[in-house]
């Protein structure tokens, strides 16, 4: 099961550094499902991604208390909207609901979370 955790793990950061820099894709989702697997396949990486001056404080919130501050909460709404907006202008109807239905679906699960 180690490689296969292992695989999880690598395509999960390879995910999340995607979503750091497109407004549509988020980024610590990756990272939690990246810091879980790497758990339980190579807990150096894991350390590494948890000792991340950025990303490893809001993994450690995530993984103490289930929660995500109000700046993730509103940077990342933000972000996903920026990029539903960018998808309207760009390449309009049907690739916009997609925008969308993302924003509505990982929006609301993001608002509903612990700060």
């Amino acid at each position: 099961m180690r490689p296969i955790y292992l695989t999880i793990g690598i395509i999960a950061v390879i995910c999340g550094a995607i979503g750091a820099v497109l407004p549509l894709m988020p980024t610590v989702p990756f990272l939690i499902l990246a810091a879980f697997c790497f758990a339980k396949s190579n807990p150096a990486w894991e350390k590494k991604i948890l000792d991340h001056p950025h990303w490893g404080p809001q993994l450690m919130d995530w993984r103490e208390r289930r929660a995500i501050s109000r700046r993730s909460k509103v940077m990342a709404i933000g972000a996903m909207t920026v990029g539903a907006v960018f998808t309207y202008f760009t390449l309009g109807p049907p690739w916009v609901y997609v925008s969308l239905g993302i924003l509505t679906i990982s929006g609301s699960w993001i608002a509903t979370r612990n700060e």
